[in-house]
């Protein structure tokens, strides 16, 4: 039981907002914490208050400088294992290389399995992260790991923000998402459609089409559903074969928004009527290009974790209407 000590917060540079937002919410301070980069580009840590014998949570996503920030939270979690803290655990909203989680072609490297062998061999001992790619990630640690879901969140926000959501479809883009909106659907009691993506030839340079393959959306709303939108290539198509199939609107829910794609404006031209995203990932500069973009906050789920992981108490309850009643929509 942890606590008797007091928690502490710490972050690197991915996503300040999102940090304080957490500590906000817990009432409790940031450590006080220079990470700054040598000229060589070497990253050196700072940490101004003392951390000994206290619980540490450390919260680092895995956004823009993908390599700098992952870099960031493993020399973080090294001081804080040097200074004596009790437990260390690493809040990673976006969990870097989580795509890269199985051996697809020959060659190929499991990234996501290097990341974690990586965290433990840092001094990690326990893991808070959001909506990975592949639930099975989870097993590559050794150590305890939370995967919290944005689905109630954004089940909440269907409820409060989609006109006629009663009788809408929820879309999976692909078969990897299949369980994911199922279940959503079955939780809103509502239908579901399943959208299947392939190449006009063998070529892996020939154009990609999508079909409908399970559902129909024909005058109704669809809700389209995944875990990441990169570029805006997937969700293009798939935008694209729902208006093409005669849906009434187009909303899409997303987890991470990482939008790196080189120009974010053709997203508002897309057959959509919103994209959402949450907040896993920092949206300022997103939103200044994209007018469609909503963001869901997830800084109440993240310090309820945090709080319940301190007390030592059960975490299922943010799995469930808790969360729906939480999400509130970041400005």
């Amino acid at each position: 039981m942890y606590h008797n000590n007091s928690i502490r917060i710490l972050t690197g540079n991915s996503h300040p907002e999102l940090a304080q937002a957490v500590a906000e919410r817990l009432n409790v301070p940031l450590v006080p914490c220079t990470v700054k980069n040598f000229s060589n580009g070497e990253i050196n840590v700072k940490i101004s208050e003392s951390v000994r014998d206290e619980d540490v949570f450390i919260i680092q996503s895995g956004c823009d400088d993908v390599n700098d920030n992952l870099m960031e939270l493993l020399i973080l979690i090294s001081a804080c294992k040097t200074a004596s803290a009790r437990r260390i655990t690493a809040v990673i909203p976006c969990f870097p290389y989580a795509r890269m989680d199985k051996k697809d072609k020959s060659r190929a490297p499991i990234t996501a399995k290097l990341v974690a062998n990586m965290l433990t061999v840092a001094g990690c001992d326990h893991v808070i992260t959001m909506d990975l790619h592949a639930s099975q990630i989870q097993g590559f640690f050794d150590i305890p790991v939370d995967n919290l879901w944005s689905e109630p969140l954004m089940m909440g926000y269907i409820k409060r923000s989609i006109p006629g959501w009663q009788d809408a479809v929820v879309v999976s883009p692909d078969a990897g998402g299949a369980k994911r909106v199922t279940a959503m659907a079955d939780k809103l009691n509502i239908e579901f459609a399943l959208i299947h993506r392939k190449r006009d030839g063998k070529s892996l340079t020939a154009p990609e089409r999508m079909e409908l393959l399970v559902g129909d959306v024909k005058d109704k709303v669809a809700i389209l559903v995944d875990d990441m939108v990169d570029s805006g290539s997937t969700l293009a198509l798939a935008a694209r074969t729902l208006r093409d199939a005669g849906a009434k609107s187009v909303h899409a829910l997303i987890s991470h928004g990482l939008l790196s794609g080189s120009n974010l404006t053709l997203i508002d031209e897309l057959p959509i009527h919103e994209l959402v995203v949450t907040n896993t990932i920092p949206q300022g500069k997103h939103k200044e290009a994209i007018a469609k973009l909503v963001t869901v906050d997830v800084s109440p789920t993240i310090a309820e974790s945090i709080r319940r992981t301190h007390n030592g108490e059960s975490i299922s309850l943010l799995f469930g209407e808790w969360a729906e009643t939480t999400g509130v929509i970041a400005v």
